[in-house]
């Protein structure tokens, strides 16, 4: 039996996640001819029709769909293969896709990468800031390798390192009414003025549930697209938000009449962490990265 090549299924798969023939291509470092003549070797040596092409949709059949999948696994094996054998050579050395969720990747990476890059300088680290959703999506894909996320977050099956705990703090114009000094209570938040970050951003939830205000789910305002949004709408007298410490740390109310003080809350915090694949061959190496984040983290807040 001849088998598919990992080209072909390279290929395949990339045909899958981008949805267009040029778009897959540029992502495997090829002309377009050449991936969609490997995908007409790879459907002639199975004898089956695996897409659907036409000058405008590209339509993966159902049995395209069943095949897909386990092209995914199939590349994931061969990648962990490569991945054991380079982690016993050296430690965090060669490449490393990390993925990091936007309420982190601004704030904490530019200051903490020097140190890392000091500890470690073979290591290649591939960054890559996605959504909590879409992370651990590539996660689970092989597509990353780990990823750098704000938790309570359900990633599937993973291993975590917690690095520290980030601490929620309200946010509003000075000249905004607001009881509570210097901590402010959950109870204090006007639920018709909070302004929080749009569905697909954890932090939204970890901020309600931090809240413990089942109503202020219905009532926010969810409308910021990222944190500077959230705070320029603030220093415009929109409404108030919650912001995590980090981004306080990292400068994001300079320049504005935005203050900011403690949550008062049981948990008043999301827990930064790194977190890989269990079935991955490389948690020794993974633990590694966590211990070196979180003393640069350390030496940074």
């Amino acid at each position: 039996m001849i088998l598919p090549t990992l080209k072909q299924l390279q290929y395949l798969t990339a045909l899958h996640q981008h949805g267009h023939f040029g778009r897959a291509a540029d992502a495997c470092f090829v002309t377009q001819s050449t991936l969609s003549s490997g995908l007409r070797e790879l459907e002639n040596l199975l004898d089956v029709t695996l897409v659907e092409r036409t000058r405008r949709v590209v339509r993966f059949t159902p049995l395209g769909e069943r095949v897909v999948a386990k092209a995914y696994i199939v590349l994931h094996e061969a990648e962990a293969l490569a991945e054991a054998v380079r982690a016993s050579a050296k430690p965090l050395s060669g490449e490393l896709r990390l993925g990091v969720i936007p309420t982190i990747a601004p704030f904490l990476l530019p200051r903490i990468l020097p140190t890392l890059r000091q500890e470690y300088p073979d290591l290649k680290l591939y960054l890559r800031e996605e959504t909590s959703g879409m992370a651990c999506e590539a996660l689970g894909r092989g597509q990353l390798d780990c990823v750098l996320l704000a938790l309570p977050y359900a990633c599937g099956d993973i291993t975590k390192a917690q690095l520290f705990e980030d601490p929620f703090l309200v946010a509003f114009h000075k000249d905004e009414p607001v009881k509570g000094e210097p901590n402010i209570a959950p109870d204090a938040i006007d639920e018709t003025r909070l302004l929080l970050l749009e569905d697909g951003h954890c932090l939204k939830d970890q901020v309600l549930s931090a809240c413990n205000r089942p109503e202020l789910r219905a009532e926010a305002a969810i409308l910021g697209t990222s944190l500077h949004t959230l705070v320029q709408m603030v220093d415009n007298k929109l409404g108030l938000t919650l912001l995590p410490k980090m981004a306080l740390d990292a400068g994001i109310l300079n320049g504005t009449q935005v203050i900011a003080r403690p949550l008062e809350a049981v948990h008043a915090f999301r827990d930064i962490a790194l977190v890989w694949r269990t079935s991955s061959p490389r948690g020794e190496e993974f633990q590694l990265l966590a211990q070196a984040l979180a003393r640069a983290s350390e030496s940074v807040r």
